[in-house]
């Protein structure tokens, strides 16, 4: 009978490098039982307990005895049935974690998917991201979040998660597996891939769909939902194609403002939801470490050091977001005239600096009435508006529920969220030309050192060395910042600082603006069967519709929506590879 128990090793002794035979006689040790009495170990989970002193690694492993039997990799998991022509169908709108995963599953319960993906290929792409870390004009079909993948296959390929759900998160992680993820993310504390390894895997996944008979059309982008009395029939691109499907998935990313517009047009019912906005704060990679470790990651050949730090300023959350170790800032806007600022990491983490998001909740209600004049939205409207021609940031918005209409462009805020569902894209979009036109039009961040940030001193003269490839402009963000927001992070920052003396000093860099965490916006769904309120067969889904905020939550909404249009359907599943 197997048994579950935690091995402790010295900090300078990485788990991944470690042989079976290790394992094996750690456990028979702590056991009480003989070497060979051990068939085998697994490890479960891994992660380095930097509070004992000395530092360990903290390793949960199932040992297995003779007569158990030890699970095997699945690689069935990359083997896709080849269906019959008389399969439902089903089209996917955009190929990021939740349309992949979601178009896997269909598969694998009988159904053909036509999966539509509006950017190019993972290698295509790299050309337009090089652009753009060089400053050039952004390509609103192929940059950072849009393309073959979504936006986390080249923005890092963190695999943390925040669900429950262990068995469908396992079924995530042995996917990626099978598919050519290493072996690790099944046991590490903190599972990453990194943005050089996920679009080999990406393109993988993507050929088992094509190779199965079904198709990823590239390069193609979905301009309307059909519908016909209340139910969606299929899907017309932009080039004047139709699709007919039996159901429809919309799958796109939280960056895709127009597949918004283009579900409130096919009837579907839209809310505003909190989401959060800030900046990306850089440090030093060797600062941070020397924080961290107390100086042993040299010694110990430990990995980059990391952090997760929150606090509530004026009853909002501030905290950090998409952190990254050995990691670079990079600019994510999909829209031209716009600047978003990221941040990425490759496998090895060798970059020397760490970044990560420093983010303010903002909830619907915050950028209503007084509370939102409070918070300055009004001014940061009335400032976009004079920089940028954008639609929605000019619209003049009819109060469904027959109050005056209110012009975006003087400012005017909604007393009600419902009133304008779309209003926190307005904000997104609002906050990103500003940061663009501050940083001169040409890709450059406008940045601030931290220490000066919290002392509202103004800017250096000069910026202190960074990550990002474009460039950066020394700027006082409380002049392009909402003033809510640069209240609670002075606040935030302070307490960040407490906690890791430093982090609001002179080596601390903030960049403008981190807009992108998640969808401002949810397109509703029923509970249960997971349809659009309004608009039946078609399945809001992963990040874009607000059900997800990561690779793995966004690939199990993807497995989530497939299961119920299975179960909508009456479909079984299929095949002995189903997942």
């Amino acid at each position: 009978m197997t048994e579950s128990i935690t091995l402790w090793l010295p900090a300078a002794q990485s788990p991944e490098e470690q042989e079976a035979s290790t394992w094996i006689g750690m456990a028979a040790e702590q056991l009480e039982r003989k070497f060979e009495d051990i068939h085998g170990i697994q490890l479960d989970k891994y992660s380095l307990d930097a509070r004992r002193q000395p530092m360990q690694w903290r390793v949960a492993v199932t040992v297995y005895f003779e007569g158990d039997t030890m699970p095997e990799s699945d690689n069935s998991l990359a083997n896709l049935p080849s269906l019959g022509s008389d399969a439902q169908h089903a089209v996917i709108i955009g190929s990021g974690p939740a349309g992949l995963f979601a178009a896997l599953d269909l598969i694998n319960r009988g159904w053909q998917v036509t999966v539509l993906e509006r950017g190019k290929q993972v290698q295509e792409r790299r050309k337009d991201i090089a652009n753009l870390n060089r400053g050039e004009s952004t390509d609103g079909e192929s940059n950072y979040a849009f393309g073959e993948g979504g936006a986390g296959t080249y923005s890092d390929g963190k695999l943390y998660t925040r669900s429950s759900k262990r068995g469908n998160i396992d079924r995530v992680i042995d996917t990626l597996i099978a598919y050519g993820a290493p072996d690790t993310i099944s046991s590490s504390w903190r599972p990453h891939i990194g943005s050089n390894l996920l679009p080999e895997i990406i393109s993988k996944m993507s050929a088992a769909i094509v190779e199965s008979g079904n198709s990823i059309l590239f390069d193609t982008k979905a301009a309307e939902i059909l519908n016909a009395d209340g139910k969606c029939i299929g899907v017309k691109t932009a080039t004047g194609e139709t699709i007919d499907a039996d159901a429809v998935i919309l799958a796109t990313g939280h960056s895709a403002l127009d597949s918004l517009l283009m579900a409130r047009d096919a009837g579907a019912a839209l809310s505003a939801k909190g989401f959060a906005m800030g900046v990306r704060v850089e440090h030093p990679q060797a600062w941070l470490d020397e924080n961290q470790y107390k100086g042993s990651r040299e010694e110990s050949d430990l990995p980059p050091s990391f952090y997760s730090i929150a606090t509530q300023v004026n009853e909002r959350g501030v905290f950090s977001f998409c952190m990254c170790p050995g990691g670079w800032i990079v600019p994510s806007q999909s829209t031209p005239g716009t600047l978003v600022v990221n941040g990425m990491s490759l496998s090895k983490r060798d970059s020397p600096y760490a970044n990560s998001g420093v983010v303010v909740s903002i909830e619907p209600k915050d950028w209503c009435g007084k509370r939102g004049w409070r918070w300055g939205w009004h001014e940061l409207l009335q400032r976009a508006a004079t920089l940028s021609d954008h639609p929605m940031l000019h619209e003049v918005i009819e109060d469904p529920r027959g109050g005056k209409p209110f012009d975006v462009a003087a400012g005017r805020l909604p007393i009600h969220p419902d009133i304008d569902p779309l209003f926190g894209v307005r904000l997104q979009l609002a906050l990103e030309t500003v940061a663009y036109h501050e940083g001169g039009k040409d890709g450059k961040a406008p940045v601030q050192r931290c220490d000066l940030f919290v002392e509202n001193s103004g800017h250096q003269d000069e910026s202190i060395p960074s990550s990002y490839l474009p460039g950066v402009k020394p700027t006082n963000l409380h002049e392009i910042m909402p003033r809510g927001m640069a209240i609670r992070l002075v606040e935030a920052l302070q307490f960040f600082d407490y906690k890791m003396p430093g982090f609001a000093g002179t080596f601390g860099q903030m960049f403008a603006f981190e807009t992108r965490t998640s969808s401002p916006v949810r397109v509703e769904r029923d509970e249960e069967s997971l349809e659009a309120l309004g608009v039946k067969g078609l399945y809001p889904c992963g990040e874009g519709a607000g059900y997800a905020g990561g690779i793995v939550s966004a690939a199990l909404d993807g497995m989530r929506v497939a299961e119920a249009i299975a179960a909508t359907e009456g479909v079984s599943v299929t095949s002995a590879n189903a997942l």
